[in-house]
């Protein structure tokens, strides 16, 4: 149930309502505007009460109820697109912001090279795996903290943010504390313990679509991360698993239009797990900006011959600089820039 308060109403008449909500055992979550404050009030049970329980009370504008199973994520409750602030970068304003980097830390000096090589392209944040929760267990599973202290040393010498993924509970406040995002990868989308502890950190999150997952699904999921009032939550397309293929994953390129017009949260592309090999992450790539995607997520490596993780997708220097340069009419398009 979402309760628009009027323009005017005090914060006695919020509080009212949220005391009303709180009393009827319901949870609430408040979203205070540059306009008006909406109150989502949340519980199984807020399908069975009448909304003139909260329509008579002073400084309430409208009440109605959200038929979607997300609540937090849709755009009822916050009717302007979140933009998410990463050191001074924002994802989800009028640049298409674009992240790139190894799939996998392998030693500092690469990762030094890459990152450096990808900023002076054009690239706003730099990704690296330190934790590669793999499909084999006998896969390189990543160098762990020894490569979340790499990523913070690039962060700060070229005074980039980085991204990297959580894999368990255990971990989160280290990766946290290196990592300027903690992306939230696709096979542990609805893994809810994850989410619930990553919802109680004042942290951007990327929450990746899960490789079977309805875009409802994805949502849903995103509010697990929005229930502690965690609102830096950014989505990222990566691909569906379908009867095709002729590529890796299926990039459900509709999923954009469909987050924009029901959700207010960023949502990026990952071109290079969809597309599995490198010839093909530059077209979906040009494809995810003309669709209205607000960035990229890219994997670079300066040999991907000797990469190893997933060096079939990942793009040399040269032809993610090429990428590059090919974006920005596409960006510049569609009213935005690289």
């Amino acid at each position: 149930m979402i309760v628009e308060m009027a323009k005017n109403a005090s914060r006695e008449q919020v509080d009212h309502v949220v005391e009303r909500a709180e009393f009827l055992g319901f949870e609430v979550q408040l979203n205070f505007g540059t306009e008006k404050t909406v109150v989502a009030i949340l519980g199984s049970e807020t399908g069975k009460t009448s909304t003139d329980i909260f329509a008579v009370l002073p400084g309430v504008e409208s009440v109605s109820r959200v038929m979607k199973p997300y609540k937090l994520a849709s755009r009822e409750f916050n009717p302007r697109s979140t933009v998410v602030n990463v050191r001074g970068v924002e994802i989800g304003g009028p640049r298409v912001v674009v992240i790139a980097g190894p799939c996998a830390v392998e030693n500092e000096q690469r990762l030094m090279d890459t990152a450096s090589a990808v900023k002076a392209c054009g690239a706003a944040v730099v990704r690296g795996g330190a934790f590669k929760p793999r499909t084999s267990p006998f896969s390189f599973q990543g160098l762990e903290k020894d490569a979340l202290k790499m990523l913070s040393r690039v962060r700060t010498k070229l005074g980039i943010p980085v991204v990297t993924e959580v894999v368990d509970i255990e971990n989160i406040l280290i990766v946290a504390k290196h990592a300027d995002i903690l992306q939230v990868g696709a096979r542990n989308m609805q893994n809810f313990a994850l989410l619930k502890e990553l919802s109680k950190l004042n942290h951007p999150i990327l929450l990746k679509r899960g490789l079977s997952a309805t875009v409802t699904e994805w949502l849903t999921a995103a509010d697990y991360l929005l229930a502690e009032g965690n609102n830096q939550v950014i989505l990222c397309e990566r691909g569906i698993r379908t009867f095709e293929d002729s590529v890796r994953f299926s990039m459900d390129l509709s999923s954009i239009g469909v987050i924009k017009r029901f959700s207010h949260l960023p949502v990026i592309v990952d071109p290079s797990h969809a597309a599995g090999h490198s010839a093909f992450v530059p077209s979906l790539a040009k494809a995810a900006v003309a669709a209205g995607a607000d960035g990229l997520l890219i994997e670079v490596h300066p040999n991907p011959e000797e990469a190893l993780v997933d060096g079939l997708q990942s793009l040399n220097f040269p032809t993610f600089e090429k990428l590059m340069a090919e974006l920005k009419p596409i960006a510049e398009a569609v009213g935005r820039s690289i």
